[in-house]
């Protein structure tokens, strides 16, 4: 296995962008970390990514790293990276974005996206608040749970990201955790290597914000609560609703077999060329 010097060496640019600016005990770089691995693994082309963000903690990570690499505004993320496929369905496009970027402000983007379903791997870093802007409560913060917004505890109900991703059209949905870093590599490998739009929900930490309004501890006492919350599909699936209340169900959620979205497009060029061919013939 590669070691974490190799990786930084090999895949970011570590010359200019380090250190970086993510808060100490932040889960963003065990994800960014599994996602370097997951690429390893499969053995991709630096030149063969493109690396999207919006705005955000999530947001900063393709500024680390050596690949086709875009810092695109909040919310509209799989907006560009739709465009970068069609211009060229050559590249392995992954997104990246948080809770917020991803379901508040980008989520009309990310449900036609999951419609869609265009060859594209989105992984959301959801940590449960708006960490970079001041820990407002984000479209999935828990029910009670306290931020910056709202002092007395949310009243709204959150999201649950990835069932959203299933009823929208994804045809590749997974979840895990940052405590669960090989599983993480894992799910991030098979959402690269599905054809059509592929989520991975990763639920990771924020101590700065989230874990200080919430009295909930650190980093360390965040993953261990990952590791005690999180129950794998298949042990879920003979458990009852009362049983999985609290629970994170991890381990991929949706696998199907639609058609993707360049294809069909595609077609309807080749179709049309046809006629235009056929029709200068005659």
């Amino acid at each position: 296995m590669i070691s974490n010097a190799e990786l930084v060496k090999k895949y970011c640019r570590h010359d200019k962008k380090f250190p970086h600016i993510w808060c100490p005990g932040c889960g963003n770089g065990i994800i960014l970390n599994g996602m370097l691995r997951a690429i390893d693994s499969i053995g991709l082309a630096k030149d063969d990514i493109a690396f999207v963000s919006g705005i955000g903690c999530s947001g900063r990570a393709p500024v680390y790293v050596d690949f086709n690499t875009l810092h695109t505004t909040h919310g509209r993320a799989l907006a560009f990276a739709t465009g970068l496929k069609l211009a060229n369905e050559k590249l392995q496009v992954i997104v990246a974005m948080g809770d917020g970027d991803s379901t508040a402000i980008g989520g009309n983007h990310f449900i036609h996206a999951c419609r869609r379903n265009i060859d594209m791997t989105a992984i959301i870093f959801n940590n449960y608040i708006y960490g970079m802007t001041g820990g407002q409560y984000s479209p999935t913060t828990p029910h009670g749970a306290k931020g910056s917004t709202c002092r007395a505890g949310n009243i709204e109900n959150p999201f649950n990201i990835s069932a959203l991703a299933e009823a929208a059209g994804a045809s590749f949905v997974a979840r895990t955790t940052t405590y669960h870093v090989m599983q993480l590599q894992d799910l991030i490998k098979k959402a690269i290597r599905h054809h059509g739009f592929a989520v991975v929900e990763v639920v990771t930490h924020c101590p700065t914000l989230y874990g200080r309004l919430n009295k909930v501890g650190g980093a360390t006492e965040m993953l261990k609560w990952q590791k005690e919350s999180a129950i794998h599909k298949k042990k879920a699936e003979k458990m009852t609703a009362e049983e999985l209340a609290g629970k994170i169900i991890t381990g991929v959620l949706v696998e199907r077999d639609l058609p993707e979205y360049c294809d069909l497009y595609n077609e309807i060029i080749r179709e049309a060329q046809e006629q235009v061919s056929g029709g200068e013939a005659s």
